[in-house]
């Protein structure tokens, strides 16, 4: 988003599992933050995911993940104004989507635009 809260890009990516839910959510906000660095000069994230923001916030309360955030940490040193906030899931219905869609590829996927792809915007048959 941009500084008014306007969507500037969006993105879906389908990751291997991971331990937890929130390396795996870790391992997501990397990527949209890399692909910001690349694409964008957009600074402000949303989750849905309030243990990641507190993970960001208070990392060395978080030691079992220090090796990602540390990773994290020095991506967004490119940007001068990073943010990220919690939005309900219910409340960022295009993400949610996007998330859910993406894990049902059973092929690599990685999209990154202003506008959900129509193959994107409903599950692939099998």
């Amino acid at each position: 988003m941009d500084s008014v809260g306007k969507i500037q890009l969006m993105g879906a990516k389908n990751l291997k599992r991971r331990e937890t839910a929130l390396h795996s959510e870790l391992e997501v906000l990397q990527w949209a933050i890399e692909s910001m660095i690349q694409h964008s000069t957009c600074q402000r994230f949303g989750t849905d995911c309030k243990d990641l923001i507190a993970m960001i916030e208070q990392p060395q309360a978080w030691p079992n993940f220090s090796t990602e955030l540390e990773i994290i940490q020095s991506l967004w040193l490119c940007f001068s104004d990073f943010k990220i906030s919690y939005f309900p899931r219910t409340q960022n219905e295009i993400a949610d989507s996007l998330a859910r869609n993406a894990r049902s590829f059973h092929r690599p996927l990685c999209f990154i635009g202003y506008s959900i792809p129509v193959w994107l915007s409903r599950p692939p048959q099998v």
